[in-house]
């Protein structure tokens, strides 16, 4: 059975210098923004996808193919991503591939995020995406306000891991889609699986459902979750 759908996700507006290893200059757009928690938003879009509530959340983790984009305009930009907190609290601790179409096309970075610290973004020459990639992100809490965060690109073999601190309140863990602009491109259709959380289904922790919209209109949806809790998809309905 599908959770009750939310049918907000807003517009993440707030824009933040980020300092961050040298990357191509395409990629300025989406280095200019932060990925925020939940109540950061207004206007009625921001998150698709599912949010489990609780507390003590120690991991999460979940595989993707990365969609081939479209872009509609320079404003496109979103990201999928796994992450704990933000969905009731004021920090996140995510990973995830960021698509960005300032430069009129589709470019594809790996990021890291400790919100409210600004958005790493990794250098592309040392952890490429490309469409068709296939990604495994984790956020694992280790103790002592220690988070490990971890992104894997096992089509182009490398794997990025570091290790934060934040003081955070651990009452979320998620499996998400995130546009900062609220301007998505066309992504076709994300399918995520093994999606788990605390080493288990993430449909264990009955989550909330979430589609992301802007001015009253869908811009995607997010179906029920299949194999055993631990796959769905967010499909492109339109800008």
């Amino acid at each position: 059975m599908r959770s009750v759908l939310i049918r907000v996700a807003t517009l993440a507006a707030a824009a933040a210098t980020v300092a961050a290893p040298a990357v191509p200059t395409t990629a300025a757009a989406a280095q200019a923004l932060s990925f925020r928690p939940l109540s950061y938003n207004t206007n009625g879009y921001n998150w698709g996808g599912y949010a489990a509530q609780g507390s003590g959340f120690t991991s999460v983790s979940a595989t993707w193919t990365e969609p081939r984009a479209t872009c509609n305009s320079t404003n496109d930009l979103y990201a999928p991503w796994v992450g704990i907190d933000g969905y009731g609290s004021s920090t996140v601790e995510q990973t995830g591939v960021a698509t960005d179409c300032s430069s009129g096309s589709p470019v594809n970075q790996a990021w890291y995020e400790m919100y409210p610290a600004n958005p790493v973004y990794l250098s592309t020459g040392s952890y490429p995406v490309s469409a068709g990639d296939s990604i495994s992100a984790s956020v694992t809490y280790t103790g002592n306000s220690k988070y490990t965060l971890k992104l894997t690109d096992s089509t182009r073999g490398w794997t990025y891991t570091t290790t934060k601190t934040l003081s955070a309140q651990r009452t979320s863990a998620e499996v998400i889609i995130e546009s900062p602009t609220g301007s998505y491109p066309n992504f076709g259709t994300l399918s995520f699986t093994s999606a788990t959380v605390n080493g288990k289904s993430l449909g264990s922790y009955g989550p909330v459902a979430l589609d992301p919209s802007a001015n009253g209109t869908y811009e995607a949806r997010t179906s029920g979750l299949g194999s055993g809790g631990t796959s769905f998809t967010d499909t492109y309905l339109h800008q």
